[in-house]
């Protein structure tokens, strides 16, 4: 019986690992392991039309199904596109495996043909970057990077040449078990002793949340009940944090709205959890605060701490309730309520008024239908821009539903792709992107993609024909709007074009009617909705010195629009408060 290929054994071992797609697009350095793949029954191959695409709808795979994910690219420009998705998947703590293929061995160090060095070229988005150069590096190497990539959460590439995924594997190749999951990390008994004290001491708490809270919301909640404190969360932490929330007041950071931002400064002990909020300038830096968070690289980076815990916040809050006393006084959480409820009231009549009538159609009441019209338990991925603000201010999580967007990266074009990914997780599963239309116009070619697989990912595209943001960010600094300008086709026709369902919508009166064609309709579907570019009030409280990378200009009110449902659970909250 012939021995295995080193590309064989290469997909062998990932099968092990639990992938069962590797997304790329083919090419000569690629086609041992494309052809492996051919030949085994256990996972396929997803033909993207854009690497940068396979990237992103691994990392999105990773993100939903919590399992390594993989990416692949022929050598040079081809592994090249990886990097931006591949970044993404990275800073979103996404397991991914990113196979680079590479030029002829024998060719490596004399500028051959689409040469470059894709062991270097990827060590800046990874936790392991590297090369094998000889079939006797199979399989340690692959099996190390699948290691950090889960062990770490995060990304691993490995380097291969062409030539050596052609030989044979070797003969006695060592194995291992590989590990697929991440254990739970417990801090220390006087971390957790010094925690419990500095909440006892603490007059007024208040819990700000991140993404590492999954799987946390009943620890969370019971915590928050036990010392009646108020609980936000930055837009990572959204999805697992505010529903069923009795305690909510909102968000803070560049899209906050709500009492977030007042909680946090008016507290004598702020307790971040599983968060890596990057802005510090929301960050107060007159009262305590304590960190916990899993990855001890993030405790402290971003503000001043009295205490870093290291450890799960699951664990952790396990740990830390029973040793802390029981809190009465009420009126610190009571006030914040209040507050938060009066700032969402001032503002959530502005996407209803006169909506059957205003033409473009408000952007904020696109999104508000999509949440009512939406399913349960819907995936949405999320273009950074204008359309992270409408996610976040209208879109009501449930703990069913799953939000993906390039939120700590901050890439244009990332909505098209991840829901490329999160579609292939669950046919039967309701995944709508959230494209705005410029970034669905850079990497349009991937709509393919949706045709070829017939995957019924639902595209709602809110076309002001303009890079929003961008306008926002100039517009803050004192500059003209330029270069933001976008001369679009119509969209819905160039789906329609291409094989699937595409409906453009120009009149508010039918938005709810296209938006549920399309969640009928079996394949992929493009709603093309042309919306108001002018759909943004500046607050006073925004300064040019605020306007930098992702969205900053969005500041902390930055629109003159509403909040969806989120007013209606902040009523009810304040329901919680005792009458006297």
């Amino acid at each position: 019986m012939p021995r295995q290929t080193v590309a064989e054994q290469f997909i062998d071992i990932l099968v092990r690992a639990g992938v069962r797609r590797l997304y790329g697009v083919v090419g000569d350095s690629l086609n041992p392991v494309v052809d492996a793949i051919r030949r085994h029954s256990a996972i396929d191959w997803i033909q993207v039309r854009h690497e940068e695409a396979a990237a992103f709808a691994a990392g999105a795979e990773a993100q939903l199904t919590g399992k390594l994910a993989a990416c692949a690219g022929s050598c040079g420009p081809g592994n090249l596109h990886l990097i931006n998705g591949l970044y993404d998947a990275h800073r979103s703590m996404a397991p991914v495996l990113a196979l680079a293929s590479h030029i002829p061995s024998s060719e490596i160090g004399t500028s051959f043909f689409q040469e470059t060095h894709p062991d270097r070229l990827f060590s800046e988005c990874s936790h392991y970057s590297e090369l094998i150069s000889s079939n006797k590096q199979m399989p340690r190497v692959l099996q190390t990077a699948i290691q950090h990539a889960i062990g770490r959460s995060g990304v691993s590439v490995v380097s291969l040449p062409g030539d050596i995924a052609a030989e044979q594997a070797p003969e006695r190749a060592i194995e291992h078990a590989l590990v697929t999951s991440r254990p739970s990390v417990r801090p220390g008994d006087d971390e957790i002793d010094r925690l419990a004290r500095m909440v006892d001491r603490a007059g007024r708490v208040t819990l700000f949340c991140g993404s590492g809270t999954a799987g946390a919301h009943a620890e969370v909640m019971e915590f928050a009940e036990r010392v009646k404190s108020p609980v936000g969360h930055a837009l990572r932490g959204k999805e697992w944090i505010q529903y069923e929330n009795p305690y909510d007041v909102g968000m803070s950071g560049l899209l906050g709205y709500g009492a977030a931002y007042e909680a946090t400064h008016e507290c004598d002990l702020l307790v971040l959890l599983g968060t890596d909020f990057p802005y510090n300038a929301f960050l107060p830096d007159d009262v305590k605060i304590v960190q916990v968070d899993v990855r001890p690289e993030h405790l402290g980076r971003r503000s001043k701490l009295d205490l870093a815990v290291w450890g799960d916040v699951r664990e952790t809050l396990r740990c830390l309730i029973p040793k802390v006393r029981v809190k009465t006084d009420r009126r610190f959480l009571d006030r914040m309520l209040k507050k938060h409820a009066d700032a969402l009231e001032g503002v959530v009549g502005a996407y209803t008024r006169k909506v059957e009538k205003h033409v473009p159609i408000h952007p904020e009441y696109v999104a508000s239908v999509l949440d009512e019209e939406a399913a349960d338990d819907a995936v949405f991925t999320v273009d950074t821009g204008m359309c992270n603000v409408w996610a976040a201010r209208y879109l009501s999580p449930n703990g069913r539903r799953r939000v993906i967007g390039s939120f700590s990266h901050g890439s244009m074009a990332n909505a098209l792709p991840q829901a490329i990914g999160a579609q292939f997780t669950d046919r039967d599963r309701q995944v709508v992107s959230m494209s705005g239309d410029g970034g669905f116009s850079m990497l349009m070619g991937d709509f393919l993609t949706l045709v070829q697989y017939d995957l019924p990912v639902k595209v709602v595209l809110f076309n002001n024909s303009s890079l929003g943001m961008v306008e926002l960010e100039m517009m803050v600094s004192g500059l003209p709007a330029y270069g933001t300008t976008n001369r679009n086709p119509d969209f819905a026709a160039i789906a329609r074009a291409a094989g699937a369902h595409g409906v453009r919508v120009e009149k508010p009166k039918q938005l709810r009617g296209a938006l549920r064609d399309a969640f009928r309709h079996k394949g992929p579907a493009l709603v093309d909705v042309v919306t108001d570019p002018n759909a943004l009030s500046i607050p006073p409280k925004i300064s040019a010195e605020m306007v930098s990378g992702f969205a900053l200009s969005a500041g902390k009110m930055v629109l003159d629009g509403g909040v969806g449902r989120m007013v209606q659970m902040a009523r009810s909250n304040l329901r919680n408060i005792p009458r006297v």
